[in-house]
């Protein structure tokens, strides 16, 4: 057969079945085929054996024999912005298939500013950047231009932003302070973020009122980008008033609206988005596929009031007698009415991170089991746990009424949900999502319980967020697009992360493409590093 004349950098890989987010068939019943790349785009999908052996080095060539070719899978909640250098936290995101991350979340994040905020506060989240020292979106994103194997969107982080511009300050935003955090926001649009991000359970985005939000949300919508939220009012139960406060945000600005994390039961998951449709909001949200969350001890077990301050002054609080007393006997009691907590608070959070090394053997051991070894109460464990790590610490965090298989399959399904692993790789023992999510996507509800076909799940973990997000011709296995690609092979992709062993890599995706450089071959980094920070692009770019 006469080859196709091929250029010097193109690849093949062959004899591959393609799946492709908008496709509606299985792609295990697809004919194999031939996909052509030239540079960093797909040149053209051929007839198996189109490519003649004489024009291909082999060098360039991938046998794809018995595996799927997905488009690269796009987690849509990550917490590797500081962290995304580390050839393990590549790594570990390759082996699930994840070949552009979107940071910024929860309203922290470096910039705009210099940085100094998020590295405090978010220490135990996302981690020490080691290049950015100051700036905006423009010089955040330009930190991933070829240093890592990667991409990272970035969102405006709202929190961040009320901090420049109101400091610590816990009232409400006077005019001229929402003016210059309007215009803030604007800014990190105009240099490529995909949109807004508040976290309300966090400081000082927990201070932020609707009103507030709402105006900071008006130049998103203009730009065409998303206001993503992780929802005040704790989720689960209390769904309600977090969707509540989207939809007014959303109506006066006219934004497009995307819930963080959104956890709870199916039938509340699938009648609050099918409320927010009905009152003419467009939205769509992430889910893990895990029961347990992770966060920040401070957030649950200490008062905003407290931790809206600087850290040398809370230390100095948590040291002060009166004040620890009045924590224990006043505070400590109220936080079993947090939402995902109850009585049992102790026994519900497992310590991940910690960061004073002499409480490093307390890793993976719930607080109340902590405290027993140490020989003192919960309450008086947790705040000494906090004061020695300088309040870097996270914990996983055991929600009470855990969801089945069943329950996750029916919220996943649902055709505006998109993979978000919420994924944290700072701490000896980590929740597993950051290391198992996507694989866990594919393994349980594609192989396992056959609750969707593999085409819908490429639009679960890579197109619906590529379109909603502005990332460019993303997200598909198609003529034109970025060669962003995933290898996946059916009979063995699974997760290995556990609650128990956390760190174990995913199985079953051995080659990864980004921007048409192999960054993983045969399980292992190549060490190239073609990643970028991506700038939103409302049309794509093929």
């Amino acid at each position: 057969m006469t080859g196709v004349p091929m250029t010097a950098a193109a690849r093949v890989i062959r004899d591959v079945a393609v799946v492709d987010g908008d496709s509606g068939a299985g792609a295990e019943l697809a004919e194999p085929v031939d996909v052509v790349i030239e540079g960093e785009h797909i040149a053209r999908i051929e007839a198996r054996g189109t490519t003649a052996d004489a024009d291909v080095d082999v060098d360039h060539v991938i046998d794809g024999v018995g595996r799927l070719l997905l488009p690269g899978f796009i987690d849509a909640h990550a917490h590797a912005d500081g962290l995304l250098f580390d050839p393990d936290v590549q790594l570990a995101l390759l082996r699930q298939g994840v070949t552009t991350v979107i940071g910024g979340q929860d309203g922290v994040s470096y910039a705009p500013g210099d940085g100094a905020y998020a590295s405090e506060y978010f220490a135990a989240i996302n981690g020490p950047h080691p290049g950015y020292r100051g700036g905006g979106i423009r010089e955040l994103l330009a930190s991933y231009d070829g240093t890592t194997a990667v991409n990272q969107a970035l969102l405006v982080p709202g929190g961040t932003v009320r901090r420049e511009i109101c400091g610590r300050s816990t009232q409400a935003a006077n005019p001229a302070e929402l003016a210059a955090m309007i215009a803030l926001v604007a800014e990190g649009l105009a240099d490529g973020a995909v949109g807004l991000s508040t976290g309300l359970d966090y400081v000082p985005g927990a201070f932020a009122s609707t009103d507030e939000l709402a105006c900071l949300a008006e130049p998103v919508a203009t730009a065409g980008g998303v206001y993503v939220s992780h929802m005040r009012g704790g989720y689960e139960s209390g769904s309600q008033a977090g969707i509540d406060e989207i939809r007014a945000i959303a109506q006066h600005s006219g934004v497009a609206v995307h819930v963080s994390h959104f956890h709870a039961e199916p039938h509340l998951v699938h009648g609050l988005m099918a409320g927010l449709s009905a009152s003419g909001v467009d939205a769509s949200f992430d889910a893990y596929p895990y029961t347990r969350g992770c966060s920040i001890l401070a957030m649950p077990v200490l008062p905003a009031s407290i931790t809206v301050r600087p850290t040398a002054e809370v230390l100095a609080l948590l040291a002060d007698p009166g004040e620890r007393a009045r924590l224990l006997d006043e505070w400590f009691p109220s936080i079993v009415d947090y939402p995902s907590l109850g009585p049992d608070w102790p026994e519900q959070l497992a310590l991940a991170h910690i960061a004073a090394p002499e409480f490093a053997w307390a890793h993976g051991l719930t607080i109340g089991a902590a405290a027993a070894r140490a020989g003192t109460t919960p309450a008086e464990f947790t705040l000494d746990v906090l004061a020695a790590s300088r309040l870097e610490v996270n914990v996983v965090m055991a929600v009470r009424y855990a969801r089945s298989d069943a329950d996750l399959a029916s919220i996943l399904a649902h055709r505006r949900a998109m993979g978000g692993s919420d994924g944290i790789f700072v701490g000896a023992h980590p929740h597993p999502r950051a290391r198992g999510s996507f694989a866990r996507y594919l393994r349980s509800l594609v192989v396992d319980h056959g609750a969707m076909s593999w085409a819908d799940a490429a639009a679960l973990v890579s197109t619906r967020a590529a379109d909603r997000f502005g990332l460019g011709a993303r997200g598909r296995v198609r003529a034109g697009a970025v060669a962003d690609l995933v290898l996946v092979d059916p009979a063995r992709v699974a997760d290995r992360a556990t609650y128990d062993a956390p760190l174990h890599l995913a199985e079953g995706i051995d080659d990864v493409l980004v921007a048409g450089v192999p960054v993983l071959a045969g399980g292992l980094l190549t060490g190239a590093t073609p990643g970028r920070g991506i700038r939103r692009s409302n049309r794509p770019e093929a």
